[in-house]
């Protein structure tokens, strides 16, 4: 390798033949082999690579994977050295030969001195800018995924909240039911009820089902009348407790005096007591069941979203992600925002990061919501198109001007108020769609009509 080798490189341009000879007296030639790495994400950055031909793929572990985040395939692209002004540097990547060409490597000290030598005031500046743009950053990007944690976990919380709280009233009336249907199978021994009296009840009893009675609210609450006025007059002291149970269930006054005739007036009452008790226990063991399943449903959800104990490539159905998204996002859609699917039902599945996907719709969804304050329509559909997937999420918020459209997917870019955004969601989304999976995101946008269009490759690009 030669100045002439180097002079060509557009990065090089304004030094002399001498600067030129000099870097490369300081550096080394390294043959670049396909499926060969000359370096390792994580490492020390101790050497500045500067590709003269050839090409490299940069490659990270995320997840389980070591996944694609760019190439060298262009002279004088280069990588690493950030040793020279950042004693923590470390490589971001791993370089692996593609292509077969000559890199040339400096060592980072030596890049450190060639700079302070030729242009001192750049490279204080390039040192400034390194350290803060990379402590910026990682601060900006770890705040954003607090906030999205943070609301992921509130609306997690408030979720489970209420299906938990409903199991807990349930298993404690549960438990009052139990305690009242223990009692009257007590008096009922006690009252000498016989054996075939006691099976002519339990039939009584199975006439009735939890819920049978609740079609029409005034009707319902005139049987419940009649009933409690029924037990009054036959001497029943409990009929606020009974009445309500045994109306809820289907019974009627001609049920109560089938009942009346079989037991009798000294069993009348702990046997209607018995009936009301095992009725509103079956009721609370439904309340319960249903409790436990919409946790269950959530813990579900949260582990679709989450793609936990999954391979980080895999198909998908694109529209589960969405779904567990949804559901995710659910205590920020209550207050007026009306959902609507459109999913082609010839939809295919695609082989994607099912878990960064479910990124891209978090933010996606999150700034749809956030755009129409709360209150309008958001629509979300897929379809096939060739070779793609396309997932289409639009809002009926107030749009975005063009300037700010133009702009959307610039990292650090938000127009939201200091302290509700970092603008990296929409940067985060980008990255993910077009450098991990090979797809696009677009943005159409107009006064009561946004739509965000993503379309993903069927197979992305290893």
């Amino acid at each position: 390798m030669d100045v002439a080798d180097l002079r060509g490189l557009a990065l090089f341009d304004g030094l002399t033949d001498d600067q030129l000879a000099e870097l490369l007296a300081a550096g080394t030639e390294v043959r670049v082999e396909p499926g060969v790495d000359l370096f390792h994400e994580g490492d020390p950055a101790d050497f500045w690579w500067v590709l003269v031909d050839g090409a490299l793929a940069l490659r990270r572990h995320i997840g389980r994977e070591d996944v694609v985040v760019g190439r060298m395939d262009v002279p004088g692209r280069w990588a690493g050295g950030f040793r020279a002004w950042d004693e923590h540097g470390v490589y971001l990547a791993t370089g692996q030969g593609v292509v077969e060409g000559r890199i040339l490597r400096v060592p980072a000290e030596a890049l450190r001195e060639r700079t302070d030598a030729w242009f001192p005031f750049g490279g204080h500046l390039v040192k400034g800018l390194y350290g803060t743009a990379r402590s910026i950053e990682a601060m900006a990007r770890q705040r954003e995924s607090l906030v999205t944690l943070g609301k992921l976990a509130a609306g997690l919380a408030h979720e489970i909240n209420n299906p938990a709280a409903a199991a807990t009233r349930s298993v404690s009336a549960l438990d009052k039911a139990c305690t009242t249907l223990l009692s009257a199978l007590g008096q009922l021994a006690d009252g000498q009820i016989t054996a075939a009296q006691f099976t002519a009840l339990d039939k009584l009893r199975l006439e009735l089902e939890p819920g049978a009675g609740l079609a029409d609210p005034l009707t319902a609450a005139d049987t419940e009348l009649d009933i409690s006025s029924w037990l009054t007059r036959h001497g029943v002291d409990r009929d606020w407790v009974i009445a309500p149970t045994l109306a809820a269930a289907g019974a009627d006054v001609a049920w109560c005096e089938r009942a009346a005739d079989m037991l009798g007036d000294a069993a009348l009452e702990p046997g209607l007591e018995w009936v009301a008790s095992t009725l509103s226990a079956a009721t609370l063991l439904g309340e319960v069941k249903e409790a436990t399943r919409r946790i269950s449903d959530l813990v579900t959800a949260v582990r679709s979203y989450s793609q936990m104990d999954r391979g980080s490539l895999q198909e998908v159905d694109v529209t589960d992600g969405i779904e567990s998204t949804l559901v995710m996002l659910g205590h920020k859609l209550r207050g007026g925002v009306e959902v609507i699917r459109s999913y082609a039902t010839d939809a295919p599945r695609i082989e994607a990061y099912a878990g960064e996907l479910n990124q891209v719709w978090t933010n996606l969804i999150d700034n749809a919501v956030d755009a129409m304050d709360g209150t309008g329509v958001l629509r979300i559909s897929t379809r096939a198109e060739g070779e793609q997937l396309v997932v289409e999420i639009g809002d009926t918020g107030p749009g975005m001007p063009a300037e700010v459209a133009a702009r959307a997917f610039e990292a650090f870019y938000t127009t939201k108020e200091a302290g509700k955004g970092t603008g990296l969601g929409l940067d985060i989304a980008r990255r993910i769609v077009e450098q991990d999976h090979g797809g696009s995101i677009t943005i159409d946008s107009r006064p009561g009509d946004t739509v965000f269009r993503v379309a993903l490759p069927l197979r992305p690009s290893r």
